[in-house]
């Protein structure tokens, strides 16, 4: 019994690492199809067009080498989706080791810094980092789902408490419109554009910003269940792409990829619209695990 508690321990382990590798240097195929229709459109000898030949040129290299597709390989955050009685704390151990592993094997950078001291040895591991949300269902199976976020990205998010009386933005969906638009005229290419966006009609200032970053787990090709949010989730997209910011705000026909939009119930004092951009190395994926700890599908 003992051998075999072990040997799950084990596989989880490695099954965690390989998630880590995966995320960080193989970016998506939902992805990778909307980088290749955005380098399509891009025109011939112009400033966008070869800035979206370097990020697919980035894009296989990463891959074939196994190596993180940026050097800033950014927040790690994993969401477990896991049955009744699971042991929370034994995973948030094994889960560090492997990341630690992760990060002397090159897969991820050190790149986790003491915000009080600006140390940075702690080999990814320390308060809030790697981030675990932690999610029961009513399956017998473990999910993991892992994002990497980089600070770029980050750096360029935002959150609009309504109405937003600079741009004349009310508390309805014309003007999230307004606001989600203004966030990516301010954005002006930083962030490693062109991005996805995740958006968050509702809730608090905490919650509404965590269920932006949610957003970006759905994959690019989805539609969203709610027809406003998908009319407007289209809309945002095609309008972004008229600004002329471009990638990396070259200039251009390609300044957002997607955007994903949901919402959380609010208090009536309060209406916030929080955005999460998250840049071209899209780095998301999942694994779904068997009852021996090694992966039996990956959900991306």
């Amino acid at each position: 019994m003992a051998k075999k508690k072990e040997n799950l321990d084990k596989n989880l382990g490695d099954s965690i690492l390989e998630l880590l590798r995966i995320t960080s240097t193989v970016i998506p195929d939902d992805v990778q199809k909307v980088v290749l229709e955005a380098l399509k459109r891009e025109a011939k000898n112009t400033s966008a067009k070869y800035a979206m030949d370097i990020i697919q040129a980035n894009i296989k290299l990463a891959k074939m080498k196994s190596q993180p597709l940026c050097q800033d390989t950014g927040t790690i955050i994993i969401k477990v989706y896991h049955p009744p009685g699971f042991m929370q704390q034994k995973f948030k151990k094994i889960c560090e080791k492997a990341v630690v592993k992760a990060t002397k094997l090159g897969y991820l950078r050190q790149n986790s810094v003491d915000s009080l001291t600006g140390k940075n040895d702690s080999m990814n591991i320390g308060p809030g980092h790697p981030q675990f949300h932690f999610i029961e269902h009513n399956k017998k199976s473990l999910e993991l789902k892992c994002m990497l976020k980089g600070g770029g990205c980050e750096n360029v998010g935002a959150q609009y408490a309504m109405p937003f009386v600079e741009l004349d933005a009310g508390r309805d969906l014309a003007g999230v419109r307004k606001v989600i638009l203004d966030a990516i005229q301010k954005a002006q290419g930083k962030g490693c554009g062109p991005g996805a966006l995740g958006i968050c009609i509702g809730g608090d200032r905490g919650s509404g910003q965590m269920h932006a970053k949610e957003q970006l787990l759905r994959k690019l090709d989805d539609t969203n269940p709610i027809p406003e949010l998908a009319k407007l989730e289209k809309d945002i997209v095609k309008t972004a792409n008229k600004l002329g910011i471009g990638p990396m705000g070259f200039g251009g026909k390609t300044t957002l990829l997607a955007c994903k939009i949901g919402h959380l119930n609010r208090l009536p004092a309060s209406y916030y619209v929080s955005i999460s951009y998250m840049c071209w190395a899209f780095r998301r994926q999942g694994i779904k695990l068997d009852k021996n700890n090694k992966i039996s599908k990956w959900l991306y």
